[in-house]
């Protein structure tokens, strides 16, 4: 990170240099995460093109989520999706109280399920062990989620937030989403998650929770050319 540069510029590289080190996986300068856990790898500042190649070959698919993203030579841009990022130093109160679950790793097979049927962007087999999950289950079945993604010294992602779409209109995601947004704050860091550009409903939700813009960061997988 260069001087005087805000830590979520590079929040990839700092989570994976910080408090998630243990799911690093390195080749030269550049530092991905563990593939069963996210796609998101970064580059040091004296990673070379060769490094992303390699790492590509023997870890699959890579992903740059950075402002001004730029692909290495040796691989090629297969998605992207811009984002907004937002931060949180304070969460809204308000909203409807719901009854929630602490989550656990034998939850994960239901989470993954959940993620892939409402996309509330990616996530694969282990990416509940990124952070704590919360989520309400209605007779038994998991209906609703929300949780951490990233950490790194002084902020945590607020992330997998998604409701099943026969359960949406009740409240749901907000009472996670505050949930979430204030076990993070009251351990001291302050809270981020990241929006699709073009969605402007739930970025002008995502405020009434006390999340404001910051950059607009892009979300671009990558694969050997």
């Amino acid at each position: 990170m260069s001087h005087g540069a805000h830590p979520l510029d590079q929040a990839v590289h700092n989570a994976l240099t910080s408090r998630q080190a243990a799911l690093s996986i390195r080749e030269g300068d550049v530092i991905r995460f563990d593939p069963d856990h996210a796609l998101f790898a970064a580059a040091g500042p004296s990673a070379t093109a060769a490094d992303w190649v390699v790492l590509a070959r023997s870890t699959g698919r890579l992903a740059l989520f950075e402002a001004d993203a730029v692909v290495p030579a040796g691989l090629v841009e297969v998605d992207r999706i811009d984002c907004l990022q937002m931060t949180a130093t304070a969460i809204s109160g308000g909203g409807k109280s719901v009854a929630f679950e602490l989550l656990t790793d034998a939850d994960g097979p239901e989470m993954l399920a959940l993620a892939t049927l409402t996309q509330p962007g990616p996530f694969f087999s282990k990416t509940h062990r990124l952070g704590s999950f919360i989520g309400i289950r209605r007779q038994g079945v998991l209906v609703a989620m929300a949780g951490e993604r990233m950490t790194l010294d002084g902020f945590t992602e607020v992330s997998g937030v998604c409701t099943h779409p026969d359960h949406r209109g009740h409240g749901h995601a907000g009472a996670l989403m505050r949930a979430v947004g204030q076990r993070i704050l009251d351990r001291g860091d302050k809270a981020f998650l990241h929006a699709r550009i073009g969605h402007a409903a739930t970025i002008a939700f995502y405020e009434t929770l006390g999340f404001r813009p910051r950059i607009t960061p892009s979300y671009v997988v990558m694969d050997l050319a």
